[in-house]
């Protein structure tokens, strides 16, 4: 018997982990894709410039929140219950996504100027304009590929995704190498984000023309009390990852960095970022396939420890990843202009940060299951503290190293802070202390393969790969038993 729930679990995750493989072609080859943008963007725009689209982006991360107000999570939660119509649920939750976001589109566009002003770009009130648009039609989007998600279509998430993203990268590259004026600068960046954003629109053309306007008495009050701590939780989470990229030119003193402006330092700062994205990329990618996995396994008997399982491989496969790119910083900085490379010591810190955010994701599914997402709210909003404190504190002592310790502290304890209250509302048998030992010797991997200086980088390469792929392989003995239950 015993021995069946172990082959069961075994092939669940097997199926999630086909499924993430699925959504890492939607999420993480599209980013790596879009990665390519950061060698075009930082070699064409100065420091300054890219500082501007930093917090540009940084922006719309917070407004994104707003616009999809946790409106993708009470999808999942209202179409998993009994005698539920999924088409009926998506109606009302579109009608939701709609009637918020176009409101919000439409004061930003009439606001416009006053906005490009406070955010240092009031030359150009048409990037807002841009942006909102953007915003929309990521809004407008959202459910339909949630539907996706539900329907477990990864295939056509995939598609969707790639081609999205190919039109990205070929639009910037007309864009900056062929069609280049200095007066449009960094609004190129916008305006291939707009043209590809509106493939989403025509490739969802008839699940957009099928939904039907909705409202519900009973289902909309309560999909809005699902949603709205979902959102609050979304808000506080966005605090957490780009308040230092909009505060940075703030609170650091002009005279900090000798050859860096506050604004040149933002730059340096979200091209580093770039590379500890790499990490959310795949957190993301494992999100997308794990929340209605979660949601669908919830009423498993064994599915405590199902999840258990699930967190216990994904911390050994972001731990591996962690190492793969801190200990390759030598070959990979090469995609930055060398007038970013200052930041790079940043990288293994953000790159831990995101470990722990996802981590949390992770430990975060007893909130959901039982409908206490208020929960989540509390924690975030103690995250986004946290975030702001330290900022504070540390900015203007270490600069953006500052910051990057900031999301460091603000992820670990909101991380431990979600475990700690879910083991008293729904157990689940973590492995914390493989779990910790798999971070804290990861870490130090970095730190002493860092420490063999290598000048030729041929041999450097050579022997940082021959150092991953024995890690690997010691993994792979110690966690054996079961892979071979697999």
């Amino acid at each position: 018997m015993q021995a069946d729930v172990i082959n069961s679990s075994m092939s669940k995750i097997k199926t999630l982990a086909g499924e993430t493989l699925l959504y890492g072609l939607g999420t993480i080859l599209p980013r790596m894709l879009n990665f390519l943008l950061v060698p075009m963007h930082t070699y064409v725009f100065n420091r300054e410039e890219y500082g501007a689209v930093t917090k540009l982006y940084a922006f719309v991360g917070f407004v994104n929140v707003v616009y999809m107000f946790g409106m993708e999570t009470a999808f999942f939660r209202f179409a998993n219950k009994p005698e539920a119509s999924a088409k009926r649920v998506f109606d009302l939750t579109q009608s939701m996504v709609v009637f918020i976001s176009v409101p919000l589109t439409i004061l930003l566009i009439l606001f416009a100027s006053p906005v490009a002003s406070y955010l240092g770009v009031g030359a150009h009130p048409e990037f807002i304009v841009w942006l909102a648009v953007i915003m929309l039609m990521d809004a407008v989007v959202a459910i339909p590929f949630a539907r996706l998600r539900l329907e477990k279509k990864a295939r056509s998430f995939a598609v969707a995704k790639i081609i999205n993203v190919t039109i990205l990268v070929s639009a910037t590259y007309y864009f900056l190498q062929m069609a280049y004026d200095p007066f449009v600068g960094i609004g190129y960046v916008f305006l291939a984000n707009l043209l590809a954003n509106s493939f989403f629109i025509v490739f969802f053309a008839r699940t957009l023309f099928s939904w039907r306007p909705a409202y519900d008495r009973d289902i909309s009050p309560q999909m809005f009390r699902y949603a709205y701590p979902v959102m609050l939780t979304g808000a506080a989470g966005m605090t957490n990852e780009m308040f230092s990229r909009l505060t940075l030119d703030w609170w650091l003193p002009e005279t900090y960095y000798p050859n860096l402006t506050s604004k040149e330092a933002g730059g340096v700062f979200g091209a580093c970022y770039k590379f500890a994205v790499l990490m959310n990329l795949g957190i993301q990618a494992f999100r997308f396939a794990a929340e209605p996995f979660f949601f669908s396994n919830a009423k498993e008997k064994n599915s405590p420890t199902l999840f258990a399982k699930i967190n216990h491989y994904f911390i050994i496969c972001c731990c591996l990843f962690f190492l793969a790119i801190c200990i390759n910083l030598d070959l990979i900085k090469h995609l930055l202009s060398p007038a970013y490379w200052s930041g790079l010591h940043i990288v293994p810190i953000l790159l831990l940060a995101y470990l722990f955010l996802g981590v949390y994701y992770n430990v975060s599914v007893w909130f959901k299951l039982t409908d206490k997402t208020h929960y989540g709210t509390w924690i975030t909003i103690g995250g986004a503290t946290v975030t702001i404190a330290v900022n504070f504190l540390l900015i203007p002592l270490l600069g953006y190293t500052g910051s990057a310790w900031a999301a460091f502290a603000c992820y670990f304890l909101m991380m431990i802070a979600c475990y700690l209250i879910g083991q008293k509302n729904y157990a689940i048998p973590y492995r914390v202390t493989s779990g910790s030992l798999y971070i804290l010797i990861s870490s130090a991997l970095v730190y002493s393969i860092n420490a063999v200086q290598i000048s030729n980088q041929f041999l450097a390469t050579g022997f940082h790969s021959l150092c991953l792929v024995t890690v690997m392989g010691i993994v792979y003995l110690v966690e054996k038993k079961e892979f071979q239950r697999a």
